[in-house]
């Protein structure tokens, strides 16, 4: 059996914000990367920057860690 990550990122909404799932239970929406990393925290999980990176951790859709809405609060 294939092992998935516990973390899916989804793709920019038109508002900027990238649904967050861990474990498949709704974990918030992040605006920037210092959100996921808060949001992984907040579920015990690896919060550093290398974290981002791990693909056992995170499963990015619609762009990895560095893309972001131009509109979104973060990137302002």
């Amino acid at each position: 059996m294939e092992r998935r990550p516990p973390v899916v990122v989804f793709p920019p909404t038109p508002d900027g914000g990238r649904r967050v799932t861990v474990r498949d239970e709704e974990a918030g929406t992040a605006y920037s990367l210092f959100d996921v990393l808060e949001i992984l925290h907040g579920a015990g999980l690896p919060a550093v920057d290398t974290a981002v990176d791990d693909p056992e951790l995170i499963d990015w859709r619609g762009g990895g860690p560095y893309d972001w809405n131009e509109g979104s609060p973060g990137t302002r």
